[in-house]
């Protein structure tokens, strides 16, 4: 067996030097198509599927509040209840996301860390590469200064020296021991986190059932099964809305894998890709096979004189799947290059908030993929045209003479059908890109709600240990506006604590005249600013005023909405002179009225695809004392610049370094570039899935070109006979171009058929765009019906051309 595979192999190789050209435009086909397929996997399988570096990664889950179905988070309170009486896990860890100044020798920076439990690495099964985790004992008040170092962090800051196990880093201020490093697998994050410290709540804060800010990270007891975890959860959800109503009515608690808030809404986004690009693949497979069709036609004497000598079925069948496995082998050698690039490219080009992107890499599992798919691909486009061969009676070729064939070559079903099947193919793919390009161009139309050319905005975080008093917090934030406002090229400047499309932190407002009770707040986010916000960013004030310099403790407390809190708030009213419950009580206990002098225009505050959210506006000198522990202290500076945004970088960040040295200004950039970043999914999936479509609709075209061109070759005779009775051009150049239309035809028409099936899968990755948009059809069956005539005309005209002489002297 062994020595007929290796005959068959050396012959196949003989067979396709003589054919150059076919083996040279099969394999390189094929490497780009294996090679897309391989680099999409590869994303897909480290996304999706590659297990967390932990231990037993299905097993850690995630418990998360939600408030009227809306994605919360656990106060500590909660937390604190709920861990004592469930009986269901055998890890309940709360964590939770901040950023911290760390200053030393060097530059200072801001460094996102964690705040988790003590047994937090417990849970992960992880320990460190260098010294150890944390003691229960350190998840207490004035115990809590230790911290654990990433990999990468340890690598920059210190130089992977192992000595630093034991040095103090300062962390806003504080010193902090080093007790260990975490090895470099452990680049799993919830928070974007390089650094780790221990919670250590109080006991006032263990009391506190408002301010849901952190994530529960859990394992469940041996022979718990998830649906007892989950019924466990319900019912505890349900004790804390009776126990403590004020705080948590409508909130219930539900339990879900890690991997899926890892994942996010990629999950259909990259499963869309590869579907897209499978597509492609079995396009370039058809065409592959139409070409070994017409190669097995046209070598159709040869090998009936074969098997008239006694080469039987079989052996015929093995020449051919050989030829083909020679084939699919030096393309998929080619593809597994081609993936290697496209895998660089995407980790570069992709978004940043793609989990796990720069890990993609054509490792074990993905050689495995792209192994089978050659293997399988070969067999694809290999097994029809072998069987064609194998079945074919010696005697049709060898009555023709070796004269070409005849009428019935022209009309190859199979040739046919292949070709239908690639044209219904890249219907799909085309009206796929085309509902993602109007999906995008839609995006891109969108009105921020601000004006963000020249404006330059950058996080400040003020660090608790120096600025504890809020009025200490406040001066600082004063004077940081003021030196920033004598930078030469700044035109104004102010601060706010989360500018458009940074999300922020929400609350529960009540309007007057409602009852006061959580049942009718309104959640909305939260916006502390200077006077000067709305003009330094150009969001338009619809009604009323902004803020001045007498908005400040001591004078009335006011407040500017945005129009989608105007409408939730005052259906139907004037808001101006209304007053709003929120954020603190007032001196007695009482609600703390805040009156609203102005409505500004809504902003996108999370992204340009999610519509506006309700939003309020509270001077920074008004600002409640609690507000600046639930925004960390921690500002946006905003400057619209007179010319030259990239100019100013450097000196707004001296001009920061003057009021206090140790406060880094980081996240600067341009809101331009932050518009352009938050399109980044959007512009990921449409590029990549036009690419597919543009692909496919040119191996649409040279299919159909392919199997015309084949079938007036074939027909040579028969048109040269046609035209020599009498048949004009015109008339040949219509029964030929014909052909093409009619296959054209019945593959848009299936072709149509599956996209209108498949387009609801489409549903969640568009934007004010229906998933069977008609002009996006029709867009489609117009483009690809104008390159299928134009791929038929090309052989239509050489047949019109046809001399009736030429031709019949043959016969």
């Amino acid at each position: 067996m062994l020595h007929t595979l290796l005959q068959n192999l050396r012959f196949a190789v003989r067979s396709l030097r003589r054919a150059p050209t076919l083996s040279a435009s099969v394999i390189l086909t094929l490497a780009l198509c294996i090679g897309a397929t391989t680099a999409i996997f590869s994303v897909v399988y480290t996304v999706l599927f590659r297990p967390l570096p932990f231990a037993d990664p299905q097993g850690i889950l995630l418990v998360r509040t939600y408030w009227r179905d809306l994605r919360s988070s656990f106060s500590v309170g909660n937390w604190a209840d709920v861990a004592r009486q469930q009986t269901s896990f055998q890890h309940f860890v709360p964590a939770y996301g901040e950023s911290y100044n760390l200053s030393g020798a060097e530059t200072p920076e801001n460094v996102d860390g964690a705040r988790v439990g003590a047994d937090y690495f417990a849970l992960l099964g992880v320990r460190p590469d260098l010294g150890r985790d944390f003691r229960a004992e350190e998840a207490a008040p004035g115990r809590d200064d230790v911290v654990l170092l990433s990999h990468d962090l340890w690598q920059r800051r210190f130089g992977g020296d192992p000595s630093a196990v034991g040095k103090e880093i300062r962390l806003d201020g504080r010193p902090h021991t080093v007790i260990g490093v975490m090895p470099a697998s452990m680049n799993f994050g919830l928070f974007n986190e390089k650094l780790w410290l221990p919670v250590a709540f109080t006991p006032e804060r263990l009391a506190m059932h408002d301010e849901h800010y952190m994530t529960v990270l859990a394992r469940l007891n041996p022979g718990v099964t998830r649906a007892r975890a989950d019924e466990e959860m319900t019912t505890l959800g349900r004790w804390l809305e009776a126990t403590y109503p004020k705080d948590n009515r409508e909130r219930t608690v539900r339990v879900s894998q890690l991997m899926e808030e890892l994942v996010g809404d990629y999950r259909p986004r990259l499963y869309v890709l590869l579907g897209a690009v499978a597509f492609v693949l079995l396009i370039a497979c058809a065409n592959i096979a139409n070409l070994l069709l017409a190669r097995g036609a046209a070598r159709a004497r040869e090998i009936s004189i074969r098997a008239a000598i006694g080469a039987g079925r079989r052996h015929l069948l093995a020449h051919a799947l050989a030829e083909s496995l020679v084939l699919a082998v030096a393309g998929g050698l080619l593809g597994l290059l081609v993936g290697h690039w496209g895998v660089a490219l995407l980790a570069a080009y992709g978004p940043e908030d793609v989990p796990r992107l720069s890990e993609a890499q054509v490792d074990g599992p993905v050689l495995a993929f792209a192994v089978g798919l050659t293997v399988l691909s070969g067999l694809v486009f290999g097994l029809v045209p072998g069987l064609r061969t194998a079945a074919r009676p010696p005697y049709e070729a060898l009555k023709e003479g070796g004269r070409g064939g005849s009428r019935a070559a022209s009309r190859d079903r199979l040739r046919n059908a292949l070709v239908v099947g690639e044209v219904a193919l890249a219907l799909v793919l085309l009206t796929g890109a085309g509902l993602l390009i109007r999906s995008s161009v839609a995006l891109n139309r969108v009105d921020p709600g601000f004006d963000p050319r020249g404006v330059v905005a950058g996080r400040i975080s003020l660090p608790e240990t120096s600025y504890q008093a809020p009025e200490a917090v406040t001066r600082a934030f004063e004077r940081i506006e003021e030196q920033v406002a004598t930078v030469p090229g700044v035109a104004s400047a102010a601060l706010v604590s989360a500018a458009p499309l940074e999300g922020g932190s929400s609350n529960g407002l009540v309007p007057e005249g409602r009852p006061l009770e959580i049942g009718s707040a309104i959640n909305s986010l939260m916006r502390v600013a200077t006077p000067g916000y709305f003009e330094t960013m150009r969001i338009e004030l619809v009604r009323g005023r902004g803020f001045t310099a007498q908005d400040r403790r001591g004078t009335p407390l006011v407040m500017v909405i945005n129009e989608t809190l105007a409408r939730e708030a005052f259906p139907g009213q004037d808001p101006i002179g209304k007053r709003i419950a929120c954020c603190e009580p007032g001196p007695n206990g009482d609600p703390n009225w805040k009156e609203v002098i102005g409505v500004a225009r809504d902003t996108r505050a999370v992204g340009l695809d999610q519509d506006p959210m309700p939003e309020f506006y509270l001077p920074m000198l008004q600002a409640p004392a609690a507000a600046w522990t639930w925004i960390d202290r921690t500002l946006t500076l905003a400057v619209r610049a007179r010319t030259g945004e990239p100019a100013l970088m450097t000196p707004l960040r001296n001009a920061v370094a003057e009021v206090d040295p140790s406060l880094p200004l980081y996240n600067l950039g341009t809101m331009q570039g932050r518009l352009m970043d938050s399109l980044a999914q959007s512009r990921f999936s449409t590029m990549l899935l036009t690419a597919f479509g543009a692909i496919a609709l040119m191996l649409a075209a040279i299919g159909v070109y392919g199997v015309i061109s084949y079938g007036v070759a074939q027909r040579t005779q028969e048109i040269g006979i046609r035209m020599a009775l009498g048949a004009r051009h015109g008339d040949v150049l219509a029964m030929v171009v014909r052909h093409g239309a009619t296959l054209a035809g019945v593959g848009l028409a299936v072709g149509l058929a599956v996209a209108l099936a498949l387009s609801g899968l489409l549903q969640s990755l568009l934007y004010q765009v229906s998933p069977t948009d008609p002009p996006t059809f029709a867009g489609g069956l117009v483009v690809l019906s104008i390159v299928a005539l134009v791929a038929a005309a090309l052989p239509a005209r050489r047949a019109a051309r046809t001399d009736p002489m030429v031709a019949l002297r043959n016969e």
